[in-house]
């Protein structure tokens, strides 16, 4: 059986992106952004774009130490 494939418009990509960052931030509390970009593997921008979705909704908090940006639920 053949599978079809479904194109998602960008806002639909940045929501799923902001979806699988809720998770592991759930699963895995606290971490930093550039290990939580890396154990995602979200293509392009849409880990930052993610991320800004959550923050607009205020559902992270986001703080930084010298170059290190940690992130974190709510």
């Amino acid at each position: 059986m053949a599978t079809k494939k479904v194109m998602l418009s960008q806002e639909e990509r940045i929501g799923f992106a902001a979806g699988e960052i809720y998770n592991y931030l759930n699963a895995n509390g606290t971490t930093s952004f550039s290990k939580m970009k890396k154990d995602l593997d979200l293509k392009g921008n849409f880990a930052d774009l993610g991320l800004g979705w959550l923050a607009r909704e205020n559902k992270v908090e986001i703080s930084q130490k010298g170059p290190a940006v940690k992130v974190s639920l709510r």
